[in-house]
């Protein structure tokens, strides 16, 4: 073992790894299969060099808050970490340790079902006349201020933890930038960023936050380390909702000092959600947050979404609206010097998929919005084809195969309530889905042996309508019988696409 651990101490290049493959495979399979028997991770793998990047480029890059440490790791140690984070993902989830409202880093998780679970709570709420309040609270160097003796605390399982307390024991790391490097210190806090074992150590490290969350009756949802806080209420009772928030944020602040860990105060903020009629409603009072008063806002940017206070999403198409055409813009200057199959890609990469980005979300949102993102659409395909803004888009779309707005909302939903009913989607979303034929009313009637699903009544369709709960079963509902019944996910999406390009363009 000491022999193949010092022929692989110097970090190898990926590529010689690959063209090499079949002679190293045999030695790094005996070399991991004795460091995971032994639980010892070689010294070797445990030295990185961290890369500060900006977290946003209208940073100043002078400020060290400025910039994310990601740490660089030998691909060795991330491949014996893959190993290992397989077999723990695997154990974690059959046992249902991992918090069922944390949503990154897991299989068929992301920030679309996150935000699809958050608003479809809110709109079912407002839908009932009832107020909602949100909070989002971040951390300060989450990742960086990682206890090592409290994680191995709470991962005390059996002889593995040797290879656990191996693995984060002994590390060391040095700042490297184009210019210059630091020397190396030791690293005895943190689970690295950029290591594959490192972010799920860390959902296991604060999974105890969500059950405290939960206590006060509020509603958590987290995403690594940014974490939603709502909570609903009747209009007669804000003040109360407004302190049990407060008293909530003060124990959560308490539980992350305890753990080494900091909420981010001066970047929480609070967003009160209502109706269109009941705006006036909304407490415009500042509510305690640890010892400050902040004053609620009229919109708030969640994972990359904006919220509005009457979650009317006009905020968030404004945004992409703008972002979109100014990218636009940019590409246009250089359209000459590329050709098509180069600016093609561009397009979908700085533009497109601003537009596709949880656009399940938008489901039923004002016919006005969906015109003003069906506009960036048309500008990006009139470009790539060099066309003027007089000439048909119909035609455009097609050779592009790319849907209308409306209709790739219905796609994405579409995806999602089939990976519901499949179980390869998050439970707090699939939960929510049912079968007409798994009703008992419907036992007995020729509807049960259908494919349709159960679509829950609502009291307004500006609101209840645009939940997942609802938007999702209508959407599937409107599909025809032959498609519904096809199972397997790849077949799902190409016949799909293929019906609603032919319904979108008839």
């Amino acid at each position: 073992m000491m022999f193949m651990t010092n022929i692989l101490s110097d970090p190898l290049p990926t590529w010689l790894l690959k063209a090499n493959v079949d002679i190293l495979s045999p030695f790094l399979c005996q070399l991991f299969n004795r460091c995971l028997e032994h639980g010892i991770v070689p010294s070797s793998f445990k030295s990185g060099y961290v890369t500060p990047l900006l977290k946003k480029e209208d940073l100043d890059a002078a400020d060290v808050k400025s910039h994310r440490p990601i740490t660089n790791l030998s691909v060795l140690s991330k491949l014996l970490e893959r190993l290992v984070a397989q077999q723990l993902t695997e154990y974690l989830t059959e046992n249902g340790l991992l918090p069922e409202l944390q949503s990154a880093y897991r299989a068929h998780h992301s920030t679309e079902t996150a935000m699809l679970k958050v608003m479809g709570d809110i709109l079912l709420t407002l839908d009932s006349g009832n107020l909602a309040m949100f909070s989002f609270l971040g951390l300060s160097a989450a990742f960086d201020t990682v206890d090592h003796d409290t994680l191995l605390r709470r991962l005390q399982t059996s002889y593995v933890i040797k290879w656990f307390i191996s693995n984060l024991s002994g590390r060391v790391q040095y700042v490297r930038t184009p210019t210059t490097t630091s020397s190396r210190s030791p690293v005895v806090h943190k689970v690295p960023q950029g290591s594959v074992l490192g972010p799920i150590l860390f959902l296991l490290y604060v999974a105890d936050l969500l059950k405290l969350i939960k206590r006060h009756q509020l509603v958590p949802h987290a995403y690594a380390d940014d974490i939603q806080i709502y909570g609903f209420c009747r209009t007669c009772s804000v003040n109360c909702l407004a302190d049990t928030v407060s008293a909530c944020i003060d124990e959560v602040s308490s539980w992350m000092r305890s753990n080494q860990l900091q909420v981010n105060l001066s970047k929480t903020e609070v967003l009160w959600c209502s109706s269109s009629r009941q705006q006036h409603q909304i407490p415009t009072s500042p509510v305690r947050i640890g010892s400050t008063y902040v004053l609620p806002v009229t919109s708030v940017r969640d994972l990359g979404l904006y919220i509005d206070c009457d979650v009317s999403l006009q905020t968030h198409v404004t945004a992409t609206v703008r972002l979109c055409f100014a990218a636009l813009q940019q590409i246009r200057s250089v359209q000459r010097c590329l050709p098509r199959h180069a600016l093609l890609p561009l397009i979908r990469a700085l533009v497109v998929s601003k537009v596709d980005y949880c656009c399940s979300v938008l489901a039923s949102v004002s016919c006005q919005l969906l015109h003003r993102l069906q506009s960036i659409v048309d500008a990006a395909a009139r470009l790539v084809f060099s066309v003027r803004r007089s000439e048909r888009i119909t035609p455009l779309l097609r050779e592009l195969h790319w849907l209308r707005v409306p209709e790739q909302i219905t796609f994405r939903l579409c995806i999602l309530t089939h990976r519901c009913l499949n179980e390869s989607a998050p439970a707090y979303l699939a939960e929510n889905i049912r079968l007409t034929a798994d009703m008992e009313r419907c036992h007995h009637l020729r509807s049960s042996t259908t494919t349709t699903l159960v679509v829950p009544p609502v009291q307004r369709s500006t609101l209840g309508d645009r939940a997942f709960s609802v938007a999702a079963p209508r959407a599937w509902n409107s599909l025809p019988p032959s498609l519904r019944t096809v199972s397997s996910l790849v077949p799902f999406r190409h016949q799909l696409k293929t019906f609603l390009f032919v319904y979108s363009f008839d």
